[in-house]
C-alpha cells in the first residue's frame, strides 16, 4: 500500500524520519560532532537499505526499502526515548573527560529498543 505511493512521497516521508532520529539524538547526546554525524549515519543507512534491498534474491524495491527505513528509524527513535537521560549523562560524562571501563544500560531500555525497532518494522512491512 505504502510502496505504491510515488517516489518523492516515500523519499520525503525517509527525510521526516532521518530529521525525527537526528533531532532527537542531538536533543539526548549533547555535543558539536552530533549535528553532522546523526544525519550523515541516517543518510548512509538510508543508501545501505536501499541497497541491501537490490543484492537480496527476492530484489526489494527502492520504495519498499524506503518504507522500511522510516519505520525502522522512528522506531528507534522511539526505542531510544526511554534511556535519553542515561544517554545525555554519559554524553556529558565523555565530554568532561571522565573514562568509565563500563557504561552499563539496564536491559529493560535494551529490550524496549529492540521490540520497537521489531515491531515497527513489522508494520513497516504489512502497510508496504
Amino acid at each position: 500500500m505504502l510502496a505504491s505511493l510515488p517516489l518523492a512521497y516515500l523519499v520525503l516521508m525517509a527525510a521526516a524520519a532521518t530529521f525525527l532520529f537526528s533531532f532527537a539524538m542531538t536533543r539526548w547526546v549533547p555535543g558539536r560532532k552530533g549535528k553532522i554525524v546523526f544525519p550523515a549515519i541516517s543518510v548512509a543507512c538510508c543508501l545501505g537499505i536501499i541497497l541491501t534491498g537490490q543484492l537480496q534474491h527476492q530484489h526489494w524495491s527502492p520504495q519498499h526499502m524506503l518504507v522500511q527505513y522510516s519505520f525502522g528509524w522512528v522506531g528507534i527513535t522511539i526505542g531510544l526515548f526511554p534511556s535519553r537521560k542515561l544517554m545525555h549523562q554519559y554524553a556529558e560524562e565523555i565530554n568532561r573527560g571522565v573514562k568509565r571501563e563500563k557504561y552499563d544500560v539496564p536491559a529493560r531500555y535494551t529490550m524496549f529498543a529492540v521490540f520497537t525497532v521489531i515491531v515497527m518494522c513489522f508494520v513497516a512491512y504489512a502497510l508496504s
